[in-house]
């Protein structure tokens, strides 16, 4: 019973914490799914949003065009990724990491210290409306919307031309050549949009908790991917509407069974460890499954 108590109590705050996350999941989809060039970037572009947005609130700008701003410094974080991994023939997941490392050394530029506090000056939230910071359900209700928006816009987005040749270069970036589609320009858009997205997420974060920090991206990889991999396993991704539906799905039952496993006792801190075994053995039963039959087939 304690532990029914425990989860029943924390299944308000997951859900808006779900849905927050469910753009850092759609960030890392982007480049996994649709582009083929596996990217870490997020979790440098995750910390950057909300340490930028916490300095240029701080310093007086309007939290609007701080968070957009935000998202524009992660389209430029992912753009980096992609020049570095094509222009240098870096590998993605090692340019990815450069660019992390990178970017931690900016954000403390960027705010001066470690954190900045936002406690008491203006927040999108309340320039939308102040009584979103009072009820988890309007802030739920936001970023349902949001999320809306965005699997909307980037479902139109994919089937224009230039969606299609994104699509196709990830399908086959040596194919693409021939097709006369520009594999670089491509990879390098598809990055910078993803870790936009993400970089708005943290810029979100930071308003809403109040504060900006450099640590504060650290696991958001895993975590999206781990979201990523839930949704696909429930609704699947034969078509494009899915596969975007896919993290936001994930995410709003991954973070409720983390809420669950801390209901069992685990500190918060065992849930990084959690998360990466899930991984793992989602990753590595196929693997294993396979070897398996090919063993008793030859047996």
């Amino acid at each position: 019973m304690e532990v029914l108590n425990t989860f029943y109590h924390l299944v308000p705050i997951t859900p808006v914490q779900g849905l927050l996350y469910a753009f850092v999941a759609m960030g890392v989809m982007i480049p996994f799914r649709l582009l083929n060039v596996p990217d870490l970037t997020a979790e440098g572009a995750f910390p950057l949003g909300g340490c930028l947005v916490a300095a240029l609130i701080t310093a007086g700008l309007h939290p609007f065009l701080g968070t957009l701003a935000a998202a524009g410094a992660g389209f430029l974080a992912g753009a980096v990724t992609a020049l570095i991994h094509l222009k240098f023939r870096v590998h993605s997941l090692l340019a990815g990491i450069l660019t992390i490392t990178m970017l931690w050394s900016v954000d403390l530029r960027v705010m001066g210290k470690p954190n900045t506090p936002l406690f008491g000056l203006p927040n999108l939230y309340d320039w939308i409306d102040p009584a979103i910071m009072q009820s988890l359900a309007l802030q739920g209700g936001l970023l349902l919307g949001a999320l809306v928006v965005l699997v909307l816009l980037l479902w139109w987005g994919l089937h224009t031309d230039v969606g299609l040749a994104l699509r196709g270069v990830g399908a086959n970036s040596q194919l693409a050549p021939a097709l006369a589609v520009d594999s670089t320009r491509y990879i390098v858009v598809g990055l910078g949009l993803a870790n936009a997205i993400t970089a708005a997420a943290g810029a979100l974060l930071a308003q809403s908790q109040g504060y900006g920090d450099v640590n504060m991206g650290f696991g958001m990889l895993i975590n999206g991917l781990a979201a990523l991999i839930i949704g696909e396993a429930i609704i699947g991704r034969r078509t494009l509407l899915r596969q975007l539906c896919a993290p936001v799905v994930g995410s709003l039952l991954y973070y409720q069974l983390s809420s669950l496993v801390l209901s069992f006792g685990l500190m918060p801190s065992d849930l990084k460890l959690v998360t990466g075994l899930f991984v793992l053995v989602t990753i590595g039963w196929p693997i294993l499954r396979g070897r398996a039959r090919a063993g008793s087939i030859a047996g």
